[in-house]
């Protein structure tokens, strides 16, 4: 395969092509004499014109970029963000920033998109046949942006979190898709307008290599994080940020400012503080430097609803339960689960960054059910079912779990892990499709099985979609 390209279209290849389905990660397959292309910014069945991106003769299939479009689908409407739009990258001989591969297809048909990628990976790779997958998820992915303004409504600001790159000038800019070049941008509609109102396109980076917006949706106050080039003195870096600092002091709404090292998280205050504070309805949370929290607005919500709901509905949450929320962050899914098994439960959190297992025990020392582990899921579910075990040997067994893991999925292991401490129930929260559907197929060896099964579109205009599902045992 080849690497990331720096091709500018003109340079390119180009064919007409037909486009295929959709597929997992932001493109359509189509095919051209026997080879497979993904090809990115389409819609299934129109023709377009493609530039080849990465076209190797020795590769399984190559990859382009939408050009120009001959035969429009239904759904294609025109991109709402002139940096993210292939079509007016391509007229000026660039690339479209990623970002936002969705936005040229109108919110139905996003849904749609999404809907069949869910599906696909679900037979495919979980393994789940296709009246099973009609009748767990006849609803199809979901809008969760139904009210609000204009332009929430369609799809846009809705972002707490934005990470940028700097361009070898020292502007604001973010990448192209699989690519080391860095296009200075003059605004991100997905943001909120916290963040697009800070003007930081206006501003002379240099020397900063990555810059992390967070601008809780609650607008208790922005956090920027710059990450100094790795090739700067210490001294040079430290200038920069002090530099760039002064500048965001002098804005009319200054936000907090912190030097941050993405290698270990480390976070310096240059100004304010280096943590934002996230909330919802009946909690408050601290979220040091780049910790993880939803990106959508609204994400907490809907998430927690659906995953507490559906343990609730099973009557997995009882008062005095015995329950677990894996991968748990600064403890968005462990504050609400302790309500609900009350001071006679017991919750179990574990997380595997110390920065953010720290924010998680400030968040939750008043709640006494709760136990904060740091550590890595699979080897501290081994060495709390062991040391659990009572005298006749029984492994201790969780009336539920929470379990939302990375991108990557939670994986062999820890399935293997978790299906050990032999729950009741299962919320299986995942950011990513297929791998979520990896795992469902990891459960159904382990003799586990799909209950239920909701799906959110908490990032439109991106490829990326938000599942929550209910495991449990299988019958017989």
């Amino acid at each position: 395969m080849s690497q990331p390209s720096s091709t500018r279209p003109a340079d390119s290849p180009r064919l007409e092509v037909t486009v295929g389905p959709v597929a997992h990660g932001g493109h359509c397959v189509a095919r051209h004499e026997g080879r497979v292309i993904f090809v990115r910014h389409a819609i299934p069945g129109e023709t377009v014109e493609i530039a080849l991106t990465e076209n190797d003769a020795d590769a399984k299939f190559w990859r382009a970029d939408v050009t120009k479009v001959l035969v429009a689908s239904p759904e294609r409407v025109p991109h709402f963000w002139p940096e993210a739009d292939a079509l007016r990258a391509a007229a000026r001989n660039a690339a479209p920033v990623g970002g936002a591969e969705f936005g040229h297809v109108s919110r139905k048909g996003q849904l749609e998109l999404k809907t069949a990628v869910v599906r696909e990976q679900l037979e495919r790779l979980g393994g789940l046949a296709a009246d099973r997958i009609d009748a767990l998820f006849a609803a199809g992915v979901e809008d969760v942006d139904t009210a609000g303004t204009p332009e929430q409504l369609a799809g846009l600001g809705w972002r707490t979190r934005v990470g940028f790159a700097v361009t070898p000038s020292g502007k604001l800019g973010m990448h192209a898709h699989r690519s080391h070049d860095v296009h200075p941008i003059r605004e991100m509609p997905l943001a909120l307008p916290a963040i697009n109102d800070l003007g930081l396109w206006e501003l002379d980076f240099t020397g900063i290599e990555r810059v992390e917006v967070a601008a809780p949706a609650n607008g208790s106050g922005v956090l920027v994080l710059l990450a100094p080039d790795a090739q700067l003195s210490e001294k040079a870096a430290g200038a920069a940020v002090k530099r760039v600092a002064r500048a965001l002091a002098a804005l009319e709404t200054p936000p907090s400012v912190a030097r941050w090292n993405p290698e270990n998280g480390a976070v310096e205050v240059a100004s304010g503080r280096g943590w934002v504070r996230e909330t919802t309805e009946d909690h408050e949370f601290r979220v040091t430097g780049d910790g993880f929290w939803q990106i959508h607005r609204r994400a907490p919500k809907v998430l927690t609803d659906a995953a507490l709901g559906a343990l609730l509905q099973g009557g997995y949450l009882d008062d005095g339960a015995q329950v677990a929320d894996l991968y748990a962050g600064a403890g968005l899914f462990t504050a609400p689960l302790a309500d609900a098994v009350g001071p006679d439960g017991h919750v179990l959190s574990v997380e595997g960054s110390p920065g953010t297992s720290r924010d998680a025990r400030k968040n939750l020392h008043a709640s006494a059910q709760v136990e904060i582990v740091q550590g890595r899921v699979e080897k501290v579910l081994g060495t709390a079912s062991r040391a659990s075990q009572t005298a006749a040997g029984q492994r201790h067994s969780f009336d539920a779990v929470v379990l939302d893991p990375p991108r990557a999925g939670a994986g062999k292991a820890v399935v293997r892990a978790l299906a050990a401490t032999s729950p009741s129930a299962i919320a299986y929260v995942s950011c990513d499709p297929a791998a979520f559907a990896r795992d469902v197929k990891y459960f159904a060896n382990a003799g586990w099985a799909l209950e239920s099964l909701r799906a959110f579109d908490l990032y439109p205009h991106t490829h990326h979609v938000e599942t929550v599902a209910l495991l449990v045992p299988a019958k017989g």
